[in-house]
């Protein structure tokens, strides 16, 4: 307690003026301990912003799972590149990705892979493999015109909601269309279990 009271003692005994030194340095102005001017807090107390890694930028709902965006093109459409390294190729969508809106187009943006042997005596080997393409990167594609074109929306008169091309009118989304891709689809699934089977 003794010691309590001999620090407080010494500090009620410093005082501060504009003729005291500090470290053998003058104070530049009197420090005025008034309460009479309130100290208005500044908007933008810090001007440095954290870099936020990729997954953090990512917006998400509130169960944790990224907001899934809308496309203009969907699974088994006919698009052409229109930049990056591909610029100028044809190929029919396979695969989307609606959290990153990224798709896989067939034959476009080829990756190699170097694959190790999975089982002993069995050499590794590199695969070519398509890798995903933002969608921003494609635009429609009709073949028998042979024009990219931008997509609209209508509705026919049957009350079915359908996607057209806007340069050439031509319908993008049609019962036999659709039918035909499930037919190609089941096609390929059982040539995948044949060939896993033997």
């Amino acid at each position: 307690m003794a010691t309590m009271s001999a620090l407080q003692s010494s500090f009620t005994s410093l005082s501060i003026s504009s003729d005291s030194s500090f470290l053998g340095q003058r104070l530049l102005s009197p420090i005025s301990l008034s309460v009479t001017s309130p100290v208005k807090p500044t908007e933008n107390p810090c001007l440095v912003f954290a870099k936020l890694k990729r997954w953090e930028r990512k917006k998400c709902k509130p169960n944790s799972l990224p907001i899934l965006h809308k496309m203009h093109v969907k699974f088994g459409d006919t698009v052409k590149v229109i930049s990056g390294r591909d610029k100028g190729k044809i190929g029919e969508v396979t695969k989307i990705f609606t959290h990153n809106s990224t798709i896989v187009i067939k034959d476009v943006n080829l990756k190699t892979k170097h694959m190790k042997s999975r089982e002993e005596g069995e050499p590794g080997q590199i695969v070519k493999i398509e890798a995903p393409i933002h969608s921003s990167n494609v635009m429609l594609y009709s073949k028998d015109k042979d024009v990219v074109s931008r997509v609209g929306h209508k509705v026919l008169d049957d009350g079915q909601k359908v996607r057209y091309l806007i340069k050439t009118g031509e319908l993008l989304d049609t019962i036999e269309k659709w039918k035909q891709l499930k037919e190609a689809k089941e096609k390929e699934t059982t040539q995948v279990a044949v060939a896993s089977a033997s």
